[in-house]
């Protein structure tokens, strides 16, 4: 139980983080212009981060991993229709599950080759 609490714990401490700002009737968050789709792309990245380092231990793929941040996600947007003030709105979703891809694939490739690199047998002599 400790070892998937310490894999998995900061991704559901981020995940209800999220939570709780959708709850909320009105965020005043930074905005780029008009679109606030950079800051889902980015906290969504962040969530992707931490999901690929509870996925870490178990050599989960990236496929369970972008699918559990894109159904995050989903449901956030689902969760924000019943909250006064908020609207759900599918490009936040596009721009939430992108953040996922993003980083869950560039920790998967970083994952895989250092894996390659500290195997047995590895050639050291190219990095």
């Amino acid at each position: 139980m400790k070892r998937w609490l310490r894999a998995w714990g900061p991704a559901l401490l981020y995940m209800a983080g999220i939570f709780v700002a959708s709850a909320q009737p009105t965020v005043s968050l930074p905005r780029l212009g008009d679109s606030d789709k950079v800051l889902h792309f980015a906290a969504y990245a962040g969530l992707g981060g931490l999901l690929a380092y509870g996925g870490a231990p178990a050599a989960l793929g990236p496929l369970p991993l972008i699918a559990i941040g894109s159904m995050y996600g989903a449901s956030d947007e689902v969760h924000q229709s019943f909250v006064p003030g908020r609207t759900p709105d599918l490009l936040d979703w596009v721009a939430d599950t992108l953040g996922v891809i993003a980083v869950v694939l560039a920790a998967h490739r970083y994952f895989s080759r250092r894996a390659r690199a500290h195997a047995p047998g590895a050639d050291h002599s190219r990095r």
